[in-house]
């Protein structure tokens, strides 16, 4: 390996040390830097002084087992992309789904035959990549978006939802937000296209007045929504009931009237500047007016005369 070339960092959980030494000799011809850790404890201790690029767990441990290790590394944010390949001798379904669902990414049974493990870790880091990517532009983007599971669990916030939610949410759980039962019904509806089973937006209760908009599915179990702050909902239905507008209508008049050109109200409301276009042509119609300036000017007119 070229000198300066970084090396990826993989932490091996095993009490073993016959396990952990194999591994190690393994791993390290193949250009991995390798940490090692007897103990789930000692896991969760030394990943907090340094950053595995992914972990190689092994399932059943005296103490605490791989599969709490896992959920406990998951819940730490600065780990909770790292990938971790569950290592075990149980063969038997209910184990690899309890893997799965503690957050580990793959499974792999002993005794490990090295070349096909080097092989699956490679492609979990270059996946883990690929998603860390597209968090970072995200988050340099300035984008107020969040992922979330079928079960309303936060999966991944851009820094700017975080603290909109933090703001609105001040006595959230230590081991994250998660959606109000409420909603999961209007998430369920969305995501199994019901149709006529949710508005295009939902409230989103809290200190602070947020709305919730559904962008899509990015992954098995991991939905895409976009946060908007000030919600706006009594000014929308108030606009809609005035001129007689469409649900979605009004949304776009309020965001236009609130000085937003058509590309960030689409960005706001999850559709394409022409689309966007479309509806004012109708709101035009609908108001009797000819231009965004008009439309503003009767929107704020029966805004403030509300």
């Amino acid at each position: 390996m070229p000198d300066g070339t970084r090396r990826d960092i993989v932490m091996v959980v095993d009490d073993s040390p016959e396990t952990l030494r194999f591994l190690t000799d393994a791993l390290e011809e193949a250009g991995f830097t390798v940490l090692v850790a007897l103990a789930g404890a000692n896991a969760l201790a030394l990943a907090q002084e340094v950053t595995p690029d992914i972990v190689l767990m092994d399932a059943v441990m005296p103490g605490m087992d791989g599969f709490e290790t896992c959920r406990r590394l998951k819940a730490n944010s600065a780990l909770a992309y790292v990938p971790v390949i569950f290592m075990t001798g149980l063969s038997e379904t209910e184990h690899v789904v309890k893997g799965l669902e503690a957050g580990g990414v793959d499974y792999v049974a002993k005794p490990i035959v090295p070349d096909e493990l080097i092989a699956r870790m490679q492609v979990h880091l270059a996946n883990a990549r690929l998603g860390q990517s597209a968090r970072n532009a995200l988050d340099a983007a300035g984008r107020f978006l969040l992922a979330i599971d079928r079960a309303g669990r936060v999966l991944w916030s851009t820094p700017q939802a975080s603290k909109l939610l933090a703001a609105a949410f001040p006595a959230a759980p230590a081991d994250g937000f998660r959606l109000p039962a409420e909603l999961l019904h209007w998430l369920t509806a969305r995501t199994e296209r019901q149709a006529g089973a949710e508005p295009p937006m939902t409230a989103l209760g809290g200190e602070r007045p947020l709305r919730l908009s559904y962008i899509g599915q990015i992954g098995a179990d991991e939905f895409l929504l976009r946060l908007i702050e000030g919600g706006g909902g009594s000014e929308d239905a108030l606009l809609k009931q005035r001129f007689s507008l469409t649900t979605r209508e009004a949304e776009v008049l309020l965001w236009v009237a609130r000085g937003k050109s058509n590309r960030d109200v689409g960005e706001i409301l999850g559709l394409s500047p022409r689309t966007v276009n479309k509806h004012l042509e109708q709101i035009y119609e609908k108001l009797g007016v000819e231009n965004r300036t008009a439309a503003t000017a009767l929107a704020l007119r029966a805004l403030g005369s509300a």
